[in-house]
């Protein structure tokens, strides 16, 4: 038999109450990919990625995590499931009263049993992967928004996690420092051997380090396209997906859906 994928979503719906956000929902995030959750505003990418974390629970259908169900898991399961994810968030979510040392630190203190000295090394070793190294002791507020973005992103990968979740994590970042977090992430799935799931509208990302994807449609409130997004560009039947990756105008009187 075939190895389970890493995230196997199935007939996921998402709802507040009777408003339906998306319906129906299947596909599969296999091992090593960099899967791009993508869409136009208002589609439920966010809202899909905290189904995928945990933070909403679905209306109807099923989020697998190797095969395992983590909607109908206990909470000591979930919570043993989510210590295999790194996630970072929009804004980096850093404490901001605490260093980079000790952002990064936490995790380790809550969920290892290393000593102090461990952890210290730990967190350099961290750092100096995302090109921080000698910054352990800057506040937040004392570096650039890239730096805190790889400041979010080293503390996301303390755990070596198995899966990294990534909220449109170039967000406010000019195209140099943007480029260079996608050559982190790239850098970071290889040396980590992780699964990558992002959420991002950056097509210079997308198509820069994205395997894989999925397209949700705001109007049919559904997928309807998924791959490589290099070929849903050029060869998706959607002329609404065609549209999203060249970002060329739907001409006048096109259904959104159609």
């Amino acid at each position: 038999m075939s190895e389970p994928a890493v995230i196997e979503v199935q007939g996921l719906c998402m709802a507040f109450g009777s408003n339906v956000i998306q319906r129906d929902l299947d596909f599969r995030v296999e091992r090593g990919d960099i899967f791009v959750i993508m869409g136009g505003s208002g589609c439920g990418k966010s809202t899909l990625l905290r189904h995928l974390l945990g933070l909403l629970r679905p209306a109807s259908g099923d989020i697998l995590y190797s095969g395992e169900s983590f909607v109908r898991a206990s909470q000591d399961r979930r919570a043993a499931m989510r210590r295999r994810w790194g996630i970072t968030y929009q804004s980096g979510g850093l404490f901001s009263a605490m260093t980079l040392g000790q952002n990064i630190a936490l995790p380790l203190q809550l969920y290892t049993r290393y000593s102090a000295g461990e952890i210290r090394d730990i967190v350099d070793y961290k750092l100096s992967l995302v090109g921080l190294g000698g910054y352990q002791d800057y506040l937040p507020a004392q570096i650039s928004g890239g730096m805190r973005k790889r400041g979010a992103l080293a503390r996301a990968i303390a755990l070596d996690p198995e899966i990294l979740f990534f909220d449109e994590p170039s967000a406010g970042l000019d195209p140099i420092s943007s480029r260079l977090l996608d050559e982190l992430i790239l850098q970071l799935k290889e040396s980590l051997g992780a699964t990558v799931v992002m959420v991002t509208h950056e097509l210079d990302s997308i198509f820069a380090i994205a395997t894989n994807s999925v397209y949700l449609d705001a109007a049919s409130r559904t997928r309807i396209a998924g791959g490589d997004p290099r070929w849903l560009r050029d060869h998706s039947e959607q002329p609404v997906v065609r549209q999203f990756l060249s970002r060329e105008l739907a001409p006048a009187g096109d259904a959104q859906s159609e």
